[in-house]
């Protein structure tokens, strides 16, 4: 086992691959083609941002850097329509470059010239512009700073189109602002994809006006679980809950839009329903009473295939479409034991009308019905990969999380697929060891082990390898109980998931990576986030 220690990393001089140059370039993701120039051009305040076109598209993906450079440096950048000769930042489109989420950079001693398909690209060379900056640009209030950026030409463009992480507000609630900060932190690593897991059975988190008891019931739970699940279970007696009104999710939804984020909101079913039925438990199977689920884990009870339900849960995502524009809205399917389906006259009589053989087809049945509705409304379906148990729904997406053989059967099958493997990118496993590292939900998933994970599976051909959108990684918050606590879970796997999603397969390499991620631990400490460090010092 061979022990990385920091400053065997950060004061030698000697690292045979890295020039002295490209030492002080450490950009996560990596470019695709990048070349140090020599020399460095400087902001100063008569520096210029040139815009062409000048829309409001083009200023938003401009804006956090110009934002940046009045907080840190005092620095109060114009942005003009016209292109001056020298001292300037000039952006302009060019639908030669191929990808549009893809861009140039190149920095000369006198002008820095950035070309991008759509202002989503121009958005990402100003991250890579950002990180080539001084870190102190991410420190408010400070003088002095000489605001350099190294010669060099980038061309980039990310491997994959879908590029994302989830976060879980059910088991742990999380405020609007932490929301807001977890976004901010996708969008420096250039992710693309906000997977927003928002009810389960230990919290429903969003304002549903037609059904309030939604909110009023199914987002408080009496108490949480102390430690593991075991035979002899204990509880903090502390109320727990929360959850975002329809104003909330609108202004989240736009931040993300700022920074070329999209949002997919998940409304977990036919499972993970218990926070729903004791607020309906009409919805269900037996009845109940229920109450929301102060234990974590898999339950009995799920939502009922009848036509109550059915208008629910047609209700609720009419609510959740109108607020959110994502091509695809989540619908779970995981995890929904069969037991009260088995038991039920009404779900063996559809099942007899309908000619099922079992009680997976019925799921099958299930989501299906609700794809169809989905589908009415202009959007798509995504969900776990057991929505392939019974037959998958025509159109549906499969995020595969039991490792890898969901997508690939999906793929096969000539679906779309997101890449999220529980052994690969479930970043609420330990990453550390467990001795010294804050109670988590189990596993070991280091540092290492993430960044080495590759999306195209083998077993498929290169056609079928096409249906492979991209990667996730997935944060659920049984054990994280603030925001905190999620930050540092998240990173720095998450920046080596962004990799993974952004970065050529041809350069990946962990050493090159672990430099220049702990290079930006700096710039971390000066945003106020907080990561883990074990990278310092992790075992391979």
């Amino acid at each position: 086992m061979k022990k990385f220690i920091l400053f065997s990393i950060l004061l030698s001089m000697s690292i045979a691959t890295f020039s002295q140059a490209k030492q002080e370039i450490n950009l996560v993701p990596i470019p695709a083609k990048i070349q140090v120039t020599g020399g460095q051009f400087t902001l100063d305040a008569n520096t210029k941002i040139a815009l062409s076109p000048d829309t409001p598209e083009m200023r938003q993906a401009v804006e956090t850097l110009v934002r940046l450079l009045r907080r840190a440096g005092d620095l109060r950048i114009e942005t003009v329509d016209s292109q001056p000769a020298s001292n300037a930042i000039v952006c302009k489109l060019n639908s030669a470059v191929s990808n549009p989420e893809g861009y140039k950079l190149s920095v000369r001693k006198n002008l820095i010239s950035i070309e991008a398909k759509t202002p989503q690209g121009i958005f990402y060379a100003f991250q890579t512009l950002r990180q080539l900056l001084p870190f102190q640009i991410e420190r408010p209030y400070l003088s002095n700073v000489a605001w350099t950026v190294p010669c060099l030409e980038i061309e980039d463009a990310p491997r994959f189109g879908y590029r994302g992480l989830m976060l879980d507000v059910c088991r742990h609630f999380m405020t609007k602002e932490d929301v807001f900060r977890y976004i901010d932190m996708l969008a420096y690593h250039k992710m693309n994809r906000f997977h927003w897991h928002l009810t389960d059975d230990q919290g429903w988190r969003i304002e549903i006006k037609k059904y309030p008891k939604l909110t009023q019931i199914g987002a408080y739970r009496s108490s949480s679980l102390i430690g593991r699940p075991s035979r002899n279970k204990q509880w903090d007696n502390t109320p727990h809950g929360g959850f975002f009104t329809q104003e909330d999710v609108k202004q989240v939804v736009a931040y993300a839009a700022r920074n070329f984020i999209t949002i997919i909101p998940e409304i977990e079913m036919p499972g993970h329903a218990t926070a729903a039925l004791a607020a309906y438990p009409e919805l269900s199977c037996s009845g109940g009473p229920f109450e929301v689920e102060r234990n974590w884990g898999v339950f009995p009870d799920i939502f009922c295939p009848k036509e109550t339900t059915f208008n629910f849960l047609q209700d609720v995502l009419s609510e959740v479409i109108d607020l959110f524009p994502s091509e695809y809205i989540h619908i779970g399917g995981d995890e929904a034991p069969k037991t009260r389906w088995q038991n039920c006259a009404h779900c063996q009589a559809l099942m007899k009308q309908e000619n099922l053989k079992n009680e997976h087809e019925l799921q099958s049945y299930f989501i299906k019905h609700i794809e169809k509705f989905v589908e009415s409304k202009g959007r798509h379906i995504i969900g776990w990969d057991e929505i392939l148990e019974g037959g998958l729904a025509p159109n549906a997406t499969v995020m595969s999380w039991r490792g890898e053989a969901g997508g690939i059967e999906a793929a096969k099958q000539g679906h779309d697929v997101v890449m999220a493997p529980n052994s690969y990118v479930y970043i609420d496993y330990y990453q550390a060891n467990p001795k010294t590292e804050p109670l988590a939900i189990g596993g070991f998933l280091p540092l290492w082990k993430t960044y080495s994970y590759e999306p195209l599976p083998p077993a498929l051909t290169p056609e079928q390898q096409k249906h492979i959108l991209g990667l996730q990684g997935n944060l659920w918050t049984e054990y994280i109980p603030d925001f905190k606590q999620a930050q540092y879970m998240a990173y720095p796997r998450g920046a080596a998931i962004a990799e993974i999603g952004w970065s050529p397969a041809a350069k990946k390499n962990y050493a090159d990576f672990k430099q220049r991620e702990i290079a930006l631990f700096k710039r971390y400490d000066g945003m106020g986030w907080n990561y883990c460090k074990a990278i310092l010092t992790e075992e391979e």
